[in-house]
Formats: C-alpha cells, sequence, structure tokens
C-alpha cells in the first residue's frame, strides 16, 4: 500500500505553522510515506499571504510552500500535491484537484458564500473534504455542517480529541460519507500521524481522489 498525508501546512504559507516545506517532507520521507498533499491555509484563513498586493501576486506569494516542499520531494524521492484549506470563521474545508492556474482564473474566490464556493469547486472537478467538523475553540462561534455540498469527512485528524474525531465518524456514517484519516500537521514530527493508503502509486492528486471515490483505500494511524 501507498500512503500519503492529506492534511499538512507549512511555515511558509500557515501562520500556525512551526516548520518549513523541506524538514516536514524530510519527516515524511523518514517515516515511510509516499506523497504528502500541501494544504496550507487559504487567503481566508490564518494565512501568511500579504492582503495589500494583487491577486496574482497573492497566488504567486501563496504556492510557495508547496513549491519548497515539491522541490524537496523530487530531490529525495516522495510525491507532493498540491491543495489548500478555505475557511470559514474556523469552519475549514480541504480543497484537492485545481491548481495554480485554477486560482489565478478565479478571483477572489475567497470571498464566496460557502455553498457557492463548493458548488464553484465541483463544477471544475475539484473535491471538498470537510476537516475537524466538530473542532472547538475561543474564536470558533458555531459549528457548520454542509453534507450535501462536500465529498467526504477528515472522521480522524491526529491533532483533534478523541470525542471531536468520533461525532465526526458518526457525522460521515450518518450522511452515508466518505471518510478519511489525516495529521493536519503543523510541527513535523508528532507521536501520531495518519495517512490514506491505495494499492497503486499516484501520479497526481486525481488518483488519490479517484481511489477514493471507488472506496478502493484505506485509512490508516501510525504511532511514532
Amino acid at each position: 500500500m501507498f500512503k500519503y498525508e492529506m492534511h499538512c501546512h507549512t511555515k511558509e504559507i500557515s501562520k500556525c505553522g512551526a516548520i518549513d516545506a523541506v524538514p516536514m517532507i524530510d519527516f515524511y520521507k523518514s517515516v515511510g510515506y509516499t506523497g504528502v498533499v500541501i494544504t496550507d491555509h487559504f487567503f481566508n484563513g490564518n494565512t501568511n499571504v500579504p492582503q495589500d498586493i494583487s491577486w496574482s501576486q497573492r497566488v504567486d506569494f501563496f504556492v510557495r510552500g508547496f513549491e519548497n516542499a515539491k522541490k524537496r520531494g523530487d530531490e529525495i524521492g516522495i510525491d507532493v500535491f498540491f491543495g489548500w484549506e478555505f475557511s470559514l470563521n474556523g469552519s475549514d474545508f480541504l480543497t484537492y484537484g485545481l491548481d495554480k492556474q485554477w486560482l489565478l482564473e478565479h478571483e477572489d474566490c475567497h470571498s464566496l458564500e460557502i455553498n457557492k464556493y463548493c458548488d464553484l469547486v465541483h463544477d471544475s472537478g475539484g473535491f471538498i473534504v470537510h476537516a475537524h467538523p466538530f473542532r472547538e475553540a475561543f474564536y470558533i462561534d458555531m459549528i457548520r455542517l454542509l453534507p450535501r455540498k462536500v465529498d467526504a469527512i477528515e472522521s480522524f485528524n491526529a491533532c483533534r480529541s478523541d470525542f471531536e474525531n468520533k461525532l465526526a465518524d458518526e457525522y460521515a456514517d450518518n450522511y452515508s460519507l466518505l471518510k478519511i484519516f489525516a495529521t493536519d500537521n503543523h510541527i513535523g514530527h508528532r507521536e501520531k500521524i495518519a495517512a490514506v493508503e491505495i494499492s497503486e502509486k499516484a501520479a497526481s492528486i486525481s488518483d488519490i481522489i479517484e481511489s477514493i471515490l471507488e472506496n478502493n483505500y484505506q485509512n490508516t494511524v501510525m504511532e511514532l
């Protein structure tokens, strides 16, 4: 089986990131992962991207974490794919299957109402996972659930409590939604990490998405 991290941040772009892209990729290589999806916080989240520059400049800035990770991955033999984490007042949605060019062509997409954003992503062939849907924090005023607008639920997040993960798992079951496990890694080495495993090596993130949609995958947790 080929192991992929589906939720990972870089210090270059995510304000809450504690480790740069290169050592993050080195870490995943050291624990036997085949690939990593970089999902830095988007313009409406906890990002380092300046707001007082043009849209194209913002996009160029935003992809730096991914590009640094991809370069390192190419050097040491681990695949790195691109995604992002769209946010709405603490509700977060991992977006896969779209690229930098798509962002350049959809100026201010971060300002869309969440239902319209999901529709736009799906119309463009993207895939949306609701990350840690039952996360609680002082800055989160409500828990938002969009079962008709997402493709899957992050039913296990290695950074969240057992209680929150249990609720996420039950939510996915109640709506017959697909489940993925992920780490939500901001720091590199952790005592517990998670992955999506597929039976054939992915040439692109689309291969991972296809395996998930076909239910030809498994979720796993590793204790380090």
